[in-house]
C-alpha cells in the first residue's frame, strides 16, 4: 500500500458553526469539499488542510484520519492478511470514494480511502 496523502479527520458539533475559525483564522480559506456532515477546508497556495466531520455518514465508528492511497483494494487485501481489525467494510460510497477503515493497535481508526471512477 502507498499512503499519497493524509488529512486529519476533526470530530465537530457542527460544520458551518467552525467554519469561520478554519477558514478565516488559519486561513484554511478554500473549503474544497462540503457533504454537510464532512468538510475540508485548504489553504489555497499550500496546499495544507484540514477535514471536519461531524458524524460519519455510513460507518459505525469516526475516524482520527482518512489515508490516501493508490490502490485501496490491495490495500484492504493487505490489512486483511495482517490480521488488522477492519470496523468498516470495503465500500464504495455514493459521493465517489471507495474505503475501509481499520483499527490500529492503539485503538485509534483510520479511514483507508481512494476516488472511485464510476
Amino acid at each position: 500500500m502507498r499512503v499519497v496523502e493524509i488529512l486529519t479527520n476533526l470530530t465537530v458539533p457542527d460544520v458551518d458553526q467552525v467554519r469561520a475559525f478554519y477558514a478565516d483564522f488559519l486561513g484554511l480559506s478554500q473549503e474544497e469539499m462540503n457533504q454537510g456532515w464532512v468538510a475540508r477546508f485548504t489553504q489555497p497556495q499550500s496546499r495544507v488542510s484540514v477535514q471536519v466531520v461531524t458524524r460519519d455518514k455510513t460507518a459505525p465508528v469516526d475516524s482520527v484520519a482518512t489515508l490516501k492511497v493508490d490502490d485501496v483494494d490491495a490495500a484492504h487485501a493487505e490489512a486483511q492478511a495482517a490480521g488488522i481489525e477492519i470496523v468498516h467494510p470495503l465500500t464504495t460510497e455514493e459521493w465517489g470514494v471507495r474505503r475501509f477503515f481499520v483499527r490500529a493497535p492503539d485503538g485509534n481508526v483510520f479511514n483507508i480511502a481512494q476516488a472511485h471512477d464510476g
